[in-house]
């Protein structure tokens, strides 16, 4: 099952963004979570309610201390008031010449970047520096790359380490990804 993201409400929290898309989940039977970079930390948030058989965050944190310091300092600063989100997608799409996508990659990441909604953009900044769980998901499996540039590795404790991965890994190491999310699902 797919949950689609929900408009968030005006200064919602991260917690309460994830248990209102948890909404969605079917509770009765036992189920995993798997969530992407943000959506790692919604499933973080979401374990802490519903208790999933199993967590999986790709190119996530599960926990707020593993943020990088320069999304804490951007917290006490309260950088997301003032950086306009016309510059972030700007800065995210230059940033895809310096990347190793590949070219069809990088056309669909810059394409998503373009077309994604600037209120909810500002919101997940929002979201992401406000955010507070230390509570680890029990179990999970943290799937990460060595060379996440936007959540780097050195701030967090992976399960599981996918060598030269980037942010973006399961775009073009997929295989290895799969292997670790299918032997994690048949051990349950």
């Amino acid at each position: 099952m797919y949950l689609d993201w929900i408009t968030p409400l005006k200064d919602e929290s991260l917690r309460d963004y994830a248990l209102r898309l948890a909404e969605g989940i079917d509770i009765s039977r036992p189920f995993a979570i798997l969530g992407l970079s943000m959506g790692g930390m919604i499933a973080s948030e979401i374990s802490r309610q519903y208790k999933p058989a199993a967590t999986i965050i790709i190119s996530s944190i599960p926990a707020a201390s593993h943020l990088p310091s320069y999304i804490r300092l951007g917290r006490k600063l309260n950088i997301h008031k003032m950086i306009p989100v016309r510059l972030v997608k700007f800065a995210a799409i230059i940033k895809r010449s310096f990347t190793t996508e590949s070219p069809d990659d990088k056309i669909v990441l810059k394409n998503m970047i373009k077309e994604s909604d600037n209120n909810f953009i500002r919101w997940s900044i929002y979201g992401v520096m406000k955010w507070e769980n230390e509570r680890l998901p029990s179990p999970y499996i943290h799937i990460h790359g060595t060379h996440d540039e936007v959540l780097p590795i050195y701030f967090t404790k992976p399960t599981h380490i996918i060598a030269k991965g980037g942010h973006l890994m399961i775009m073009n190491r997929s295989a290895e990804i799969n292997q670790i999310i299918g032997n994690t699902l048949m051990s349950l």
